[in-house]
């Protein structure tokens, strides 16, 4: 049977570099999945539904108001003022490619990376500038850019309705907090910590962390404290979102799972062999996870 070489990316912050590259063979008509932690080939699981996307989306957030998924894609290089945000519609197709970046006029966005959204605010990292940027949610005008010194890899978002943000730095393997007025401060840093990657808040008002060096999901108070540690079932993890129940779902850009965790700390994995599952999105109408497949240029979706 006639084989083709698809090249799976899994990307990993590492002192303001990133990529990892390993090319894999895939039969044609095979399935598509990913290894293991255990370091098996396992197919893509049956309740997982890909579409395509654009270029390298990292990190996507849900926007209930117009019932649309805002998706962050790089642009060419990473390094060039080409970053965009595309509309996906809940369905996977498309509603608008570049609604942020058709024209520049100002605009300043090289490398999107993680997202959130809160109180009529979109953030999203720009690791290809070092810059935590803001947007009108409902014109996608800029609003602020905040510069974050000394940064290594600046990742995941997560923000309050105050506009407090949180702000991952895989490289560094810290978390900082950027108060409504722009202050950057370091919020968290060292063990349990283990080069952070997605964010996420919890309903009561905590940061919630997931590391990609191990399997850890870490909640902290607003005052930087350690107040619980939970586990998703692998490693190498890179997005979480947290439901109005508190369930958490945490997926493994490393190895393609889907974890959840109720409200007793138990984690089971609920979907297997997404390629690069990184930062996701939960659509609260639709009742469905939306995970980014970076470098495929496709999104994964899973029906709850």
């Amino acid at each position: 049977m006639k084989k083709v070489l698809l090249t799976l990316v899994s990307f990993f912050g590492i002192a303001g570099n990133m990529s990892l590259s390993v090319a894999q063979e895939f039969e044609v008509g095979g399935p598509l999945g990913a290894v293991n932690q255990a370091g098996n080939f396992v197919a893509m699981s049956a309740n997982v539904k890909v579409y395509g996307s654009f270029h390298f989306t990292e990190s996507c957030t849900f926007d209930p108001e117009r019932n649309l998924i805002l998706s962050m894609n790089r642009g060419n290089d990473g390094g060039s003022d080409d970053g965009y945000v595309s509309l996906i519609n809940p369905d996977g197709s498309v509603h608008t490619t570049k609604w942020i970046g058709a024209t520049r006029d100002g605009l300043e966005l090289r490398d999107p990376i993680g997202s959130a959204i809160s109180n009529g605010v979109l953030y999203t990292a720009d690791n290809g500038s070092r810059h935590l940027r803001s947007f009108d949610l409902l014109t996608g005008a800029p609003m602020a850019s905040v510069a974050i010194p000394g940064a290594g890899f600046i990742n995941g978002v997560a923000a309050t309705a105050d506009g407090t943000a949180y702000l991952t730095d895989t490289g560094e393997g810290r978390i900082y907090e950027i108060s409504p007025g722009g202050d950057v401060s370091v919020f968290a840093e060292g063990a349990p910590l283990a080069r952070p990657n997605g964010l996420a808040m919890d309903n009561d008002g905590n940061i919630v962390a997931v590391n990609i060096d191990d399997s850890a999901v870490i909640t902290y108070n607003p005052d930087g404290d350690v107040v619980k540690q939970e586990a998703a079932v692998e490693g190498g993890n890179d997005g979480i979102i947290i439901t109005r129940t508190g369930t958490k779902y945490v997926s493994s850009v490393r190895f393609g799972s889907v974890s959840r965790i109720d409200n007793s700390g138990n984690a089971q994995i609920i979907a297997r062999g997404i390629p690069s599952a990184a930062s996701m999105c939960y659509d609260s109408t639709q009742n469905q996870l939306v995970i980014p497949m970076n470098p495929h240029y496709a999104m994964a979706f899973i029906r709850l």
